[in-house]
């Protein structure tokens, strides 16, 4: 009787095992970014909203390219999003005190997509935190919105340009 039940163990452990390995196999990484303008007149400690232009997806592409459809992508998630200042060249995020990106489509609600609250860094690059929310028919649309909330801690003297770097995890099933 213990014997068949290590032996049930390590069968049950070994099939969850290459589950995750198979998943491993069937995944890949699709990357996005859009630029976002936050103007000189935002307001201090009050949030404010910024609408960037429509995200093209190449998910089509990227689909093709890992020998993979859209008809069968299981399961996306962000991984990481990442902010850079990209104008004034030497401009830090000492300036924000939170941002909130969502993500949207015509044909599907907003979510939140990644935040981070409570900045407190003399970077002109931050890592914001991602919600674990499935995103597959975001990615597999044509394009998407991004709308941003921020809240700034100080003045700015002129609108400040943000690259924000998005790096998705697509797994998909093989047939």
């Amino acid at each position: 009787m213990k014997s068949k039940c290590i032996a049930l163990t390590l069968l049950l452990s070994l099939v969850l095992t290459s589950c995750n390995a198979v998943d491993d196999l069937l995944s890949f990484s699709i990357s996005n970014e859009t630029s976002i303008k936050i103007k000189s007149t935002s307001p201090i400690n009050l949030p404010s909203e910024i609408i960037t232009p429509d995200v093209t997806t190449n998910s089509s592409a990227e689909f093709k390219n890992n020998k993979t459809k859209a008809s069968l992508v299981k399961d996306v998630k962000i991984r990481s999003l990442q902010l850079s200042v990209t104008d004034p060249s030497d401009k830090t995020f000492t300036f924000l005190k939170s941002i909130h990106l969502y993500i949207s489509t015509n044909d599907s609600n907003e979510i939140e997509l990644a935040y981070q609250d409570n900045i407190n860094s003399s970077s002109n690059m931050i890592n914001l935190i991602c919600t674990d929310k499935r995103l597959d028919e975001y990615i597999k649309a044509d394009s998407y919105k991004i709308r941003t909330q921020v809240t700034l801690k100080e003045t700015l003297t002129k609108d400040v340009t943000v690259k924000a770097n998005m790096k998705f995890r697509v797994t998909a099933d093989p047939f």
